[in-house]
């Protein structure tokens, strides 16, 4: 048994000492305007974290950016053990002026905010978790755990992915904090996602005095969004969405141009791009003679899939959550996160280790304010256990 029962009920009540503090921190980050494109307010959730980070022992470097917020970086060194990475963001998806629209309340068990769940929770719980394990066993189990405080996740984390690859490619398990499911559930696998757009070219003519001259790019856009569509069901879990189709410049012209974006998404590395060369494919023939169509390429994730070390580390924190007093699976999600960043690495990463949470990205969004103390437990019980029998690398 790598956490015993005496140190599970000492994490317990760490955690349940720094409640005043955490929630004392929780209502003033969702007190900050944050959005990705904020970067005033990004930074100030970073310094924030940057003095959690110096007090519970760690170096903090800036990975400065000049128009998006800087990555906060905190490294702690123990005496020995296996790399760990923990990744959380800063930003969120809502606007200036928000939070004095809709500041920080509770009602019901529940506390409501931006950012509330996602994922300022999550970061707080991250810092806590490792404060606990600090506590209780003296020092950190690792040689090196590597907290990233990402202030871009929101937007595809543009600027923080090199980053979050570069310190992922040296640990041995990965874990991100983004809330858990509304039903309790942590993540253990996500979808990639390929984000692709068609651009094709025709040629324009007078569509009433010559059409038969021109070479109408939307009606070859039309054939190829529905051979796109076709591809739903052809392997399991890939979906196709032509989610904007535009095109032409006025009724009576032949459209010279079109344009198709496209979400590729898919469980697998396999599927993606067996998925992917399908829809190159589809790019390169034409059924308007004459209209030809470039693949533009503006984002990739890989899929994060349930490797056998993901397995081990669910394993443990199914097993840690039954001696904690609750029941936990593990799901699987459409949506990708910074866990896909690790995962396409062969890292063995869990998702979803924030406290529970809901409807996030809209104005209901919530925190189950009696999740905190259990899943930020977890979540230290976890890092313990896996610090002293870290889960295989693929």
């Amino acid at each position: 048994m790598s956490v015993t029962d005496d140190e599970l009920g000492a994490l317990r009540a760490a955690v349940e000492r720094s409640q005043p503090e955490f929630f004392e921190d929780l209502r003033r980050l969702v007190a900050i305007d944050c959005g990705s494109y904020s970067k005033a307010g990004v930074d100030e959730v970073g310094s924030i974290v940057a003095d959690r980070f110096r007090a519970l022992g760690a170096t903090v470097e800036f990975d400065r950016n000049d128009t998006l917020g800087d990555t906060v970086i905190g490294t702690f060194t123990g005496r020995s053990g296996p790399h760990a990475l923990l990744v959380g963001h800063m930003d969120t998806v809502y606007p200036d002026a928000t939070v004095a629209r809709r500041p920080y309340t509770e009602q019901d068990g529940r506390a409501y905010g931006p950012g509330v769940a996602d994922m300022k929770s999550g970061l707080l719980a991250g810092l806590h978790a490792v404060a606990a394990v600090q506590s209780v066993a003296g020092d950190l189990p690792f040689g090196r755990l590597v907290f990233i405080a990402n202030p871009d996740e929101e937007i595809g984390s543009p600027a923080s992915k090199p980053l979050i690859s570069e310190h992922a490619k040296s640990s041995d398990f990965a874990f991100v904090l983004e809330l858990a499911r509304a039903n309790g559930d942590i993540v253990s696998s996500r979808k990639g996602i390929a984000d692709l757009t068609l651009v094709l070219s025709g040629r324009a003519a007078h569509a009433g005095v010559e059409p038969e001259k021109g070479r109408n790019a939307i009606v070859e856009a039309a054939h190829k969004a529905l051979a796109l569509a076709a591809l739903n069901g052809r392997w399991p879990g890939v979906t196709v969405n032509v989610g904007v189709i535009n095109g032409g410049t006025r009724p009576n012209v032949v459209p010279a141009e079109a344009r198709l974006e496209v979400d590729l998404r898919a469980v697998t590395r396999a599927a993606l791009e067996e998925a992917e060369a399908e829809v190159r494919h589809i790019a390169a023939w034409s059924t308007v003679p004459d209209v030809s169509c470039v693949v533009e390429q503006s984002a990739k994730v890989w899929p994060m899939e349930k490797s056998a070390g993901t397995g081990a580390l669910v394993d443990a924190a199914v097993s840690l959550a039954g001696r904690l007093g609750f029941d936990l699976k593990d799901a699987a999600t459409g949506g990708a996160s910074d866990a896909n960043t690790a995962a396409g690495l062969g890292v063995p990463t869990v998702d979803g280790l924030g406290p529970i949470g809901g409807a996030d990205h809209s104005e209901d969004e919530y925190l189950e304010l009696d999740s905190v103390v259990p899943r930020t437990t977890l979540l230290a019980a976890l890092l313990l256990s896996a610090g002293r029998q870290p889960p295989p690398r693929a």
